[in-house]
């Protein structure tokens, strides 16, 4: 059995790992690690897991979890990974962190858009963009792996085909997503207050946004240039899920069925993928509760544009089961394995 331990083992994300790994066949869940919540039973802060999970939380201890883990998931706050992950990582351990310290190439660009200067530069170098549709034969190769932010899962995974196969203009590329609100985390807020969200839709940090950084850099690696997009985030008065609709222009004529070749090529073994056919477009109602990515488009002929539109479930591919899906790969496991379920419809 893998022996897992999770650090932030109670924000939306943690406990989404939390139950993945509780029911995943090769897993036994070691230590949950919450200061908020230490000595307490996880089922007292979650209550769904109550006769099911009963695990007491407890604290940072770096010596013991390392000795005791096989793999560390960190679910913490950005700038507080970056401390507490190198750590781990000189005691020989494999880490996959939810946090934006280890998705980057350039500590540069890291700190220009989180704000904060990076505490352990040095590992950028051997950490691996955890996306597993783009990015497996790295992944493989390393012990640190930064979990892709959830907005740019969704934009990426819709893109990378056409980006590859240099159908479409990149300097043209618009991506305007809806998330749910669990996607700000479990902090409260005055702006996430019920009366806040309720019966209203928002755009924030428009232009400014840290996953437009995470979503150029690797349109970039797979374009083999820099590449630029405006990326605009939206609210939803839902608690999970997000919908990306993204706009850009084709460099030449294409017919529905040329750009569904395009996709089905790139993706034709990708076990998490979902094609919509034409005249059928996601919704989040289709995704959430799954690890899924499902992806449509329609050609608009009269402006020669393509418009694409992906769903997924912000803290399950967006998050949690994406790190599931990572772990899978470092161990030699089935991708699928625990992550098979479809999600729930109602």
């Amino acid at each position: 059995m893998i022996r897992a331990s999770i650090l932030g083992a109670t924000g939306y994300a943690g406990i989404e790992l939390v139950r993945l790994l509780y029911v995943h066949p090769e897993v036994k869940l070691v230590h949950l690690v919450s200061q908020s919540f230490a000595d307490q039973p996880i089922s007292s802060v979650y209550p769904n897991f109550k006769g099911i999970f009963e695990k007491t939380c407890s604290r940072l201890d770096i010596d013991q979890i390392a000795e005791e883990s096989d793999i560390i998931f960190a679910s913490l706050p950005h700038g507080a990974s970056d401390k507490v992950i190198p750590l781990l990582y000189e005691k020989g351990k494999k880490i996959i962190d939810l946090s934006g310290d280890f998705r980057y190439k350039s500590v540069e660009i890291y700190e220009k858009w989180y704000g904060s200067s990076h505490a352990r530069p040095d590992l950028l170098k051997v950490s691996a963009y955890g996306l597993p549709e783009l990015n497996r034969q790295e992944i493989i190769k390393t012990r640190l792996i930064g979990n892709p932010g959830c907005y740019p899962t969704s934009a990426l995974l819709a893109l990378a085909p056409l980006v590859a196969d240099d159908a479409i203009q990149p300097d043209t590329i618009i991506i305007d997503s809806k998330s749910g609100t669990t996607g700000a985390g479990r902090e409260p807020s005055s702006a996430l207050h019920f009366s806040e969200v309720d019966e209203n839709i928002k755009a924030y940090k428009i232009a400014t946004h840290r996953h437009t950084s995470e979503i150029e850099q690797q349109l970039g690696i797979i374009a083999r240039h820099d590449v630029t997009v405006s990326f605009t985030p939206h609210l939803l008065p839902v608690k999970r899920g997000i919908l990306s609709t993204i706009y850009a222009n084709l460099k030449k004529h294409l017919s529905f069925r040329d750009v569904f070749d395009i996709y089905s090529n790139y993706y034709s073994s990708e076990p998490f993928i979902v094609l919509h056919e034409e005249g059928s477009l996601p919704e989040i109602k289709h995704v959430n509760g799954s690890n899924m990515c499902h992806i449509g488009f329609v050609v608009d002929k009269r402006t020669n544009r393509i418009i694409i539109v992906s769903a997924i479930d912000n803290l399950i591919k967006g998050a949690g089961g994406q790190a599931v899906q990572n772990m899978n790969i470092l161990f030699g496991l089935d991708e699928t394995t625990g992550l098979k379920n479809p999600g729930w419809y109602l």
